[in-house]
């Protein structure tokens, strides 16, 4: 059996295996809390019994995974390098928020503002990741810790602001503050209109984000950087061995601050799906924790885009599922046990089946070597 198709196989059935034993693991924490699990499975694969429920629980499940996407895009990107990008949560916070407020101040042709506010996104994150990267190749600080450290700051940071310089007007009897409302031309488009060429109607609230074509873009442009150039190529080589990449000619300083700095453009975009799709604005309940989801489904992808987008559909399945879970009364914390479950499982799957290939191939160097090497007859 070819090497290639072999380590496929195994993958496959690695995460086939994982996913298995996590329904068994989220099974018993079911059981534990006093629901059936029987009962539990089947609200998870609820997706409502008319033709408008369905349409807005494969919508809520598909708008989750957009952002989701493009967190494990960015910390994909880092891991490239060897770098662990912790800080994607507080780069795509702080992001968020400056492109909100400053796609507020002004108003152009539609095309022009949403380009506006995505450069905005992209430049700020990139040069709020460039400071962990700057502290790393001048003074060796751990970027996991320099990346922590910058999370609290930004988080904080986006806190203060929506409260003071960036509010906008708030509602008589609004309890929340956000920046100001973006014009209607920043509105991003919704593809609602994919549902109505099959004639399905239309689902509620603000629809299918239409963020989902750039977010498909940018994952296709991700691929072919890191796969198809010579950029990808420095960025794999330096992250694997510094000093074998700096003799060829490589420089690995350049290289952490190149792939940190994309990192955290890439995670400066993950707030304008919200944004641009749905609120308009920045708001203080504003949704958190993306990046931090964003280092598990890069880990379940395997770094690779299509396994990113494969595990950001699964992690929007699951948190889809929050609402008809409690209405089988189910709590909605075993949602979070059965990604940590798939998520922890699927991690150490990989690493067995890595090493598995691994071992075959090298038994099969090894014979191969013993074939071609020649007999000595004795005088």
């Amino acid at each position: 059996m070819p090497a290639g198709l072999y380590r496929a196989l195994l993958t496959v059935a690695g995460a086939a295996i994982a996913i298995v034993l996590a329904v068994v693991i989220s099974s018993v924490a079911i059981s534990v809390a006093g629901a059936s699990p029987e009962a539990a499975f089947a609200a998870l694969f609820n997706f409502g019994e008319t033709e408008r429920a369905v349409v807005n629980g494969v919508t809520t499940m598909i708008n989750r995974s957009v952002p989701l996407f493009i967190a494990g895009l960015a910390v994909a990107v880092g891991f490239r390098m060897n770098l662990f990008n912790i800080g994607v949560e507080g780069q795509y916070r702080i992001a968020a928020i400056c492109a909100a407020f400053v796609g507020a101040q002004f108003s152009l042709p539609a095309p022009i503002q949403i380009l506006v506010i995505i450069v905005v996104a992209a430049a700020v994150g990139g040069l709020y990741a460039l400071i962990p990267a700057v502290m790393k190749v001048t003074r060796g600080v751990n970027e996991v810790i320099a990346t922590i450290m910058l999370n609290y700051i930004a988080i904080n940071l986006a806190a203060f602001l929506v409260r003071g310089p960036f509010t906008g007007e708030r509602a008589k009897g609004q309890l929340t503050t956000s920046t100001p409302t973006l014009p209607e031309s920043a509105w991003f488009p919704n593809l609602n209109g994919l549902f109505e060429m099959f004639g399905l109607p239309a689902p509620r609230g603000g629809g299918l984000w239409g963020f989902l074509v750039v977010a498909i873009l940018l994952g296709v442009a991700v691929w072919v950087l890191l796969e198809r150039t010579k950029f990808g190529f420095e960025v794999k080589a330096s992250g694997l061995n510094p000093m074998a990449a700096l003799a060829s000619g490589v420089k690995p300083k350049k290289m952490v601050i190149a792939a940190m700095v994309l990192s955290g453009a890439i995670a400066g975009l993950i707030g304008l799906p919200e944004i641009l799709g749905d609120k308009h604005n920045f708001g203080s309940n504003f949704t958190p924790g993306l990046g931090f989801l964003g280092i598990a489904v890069a880990l379940l992808g395997r770094n690779r885009p299509v396994g990113i987008a494969v595990a950001a559909l699964l992690f929007g399945f699951l948190d889809r599922a929050q609402g008809p879970l409690q209405f089988a009364n189910v709590p909605p914390s075993v949602i979070a046990i059965m990604q940590g479950a798939i998520v922890l499982l699927v991690v150490v799957a990989n690493e067995i089946t890595s090493r598995m290939a691994l071992r075959r191939e090298e038994r099969r160097a090894a014979r191969q070597l013993g074939r071609d090497t020649p007999v000595e007859v004795a005088a």
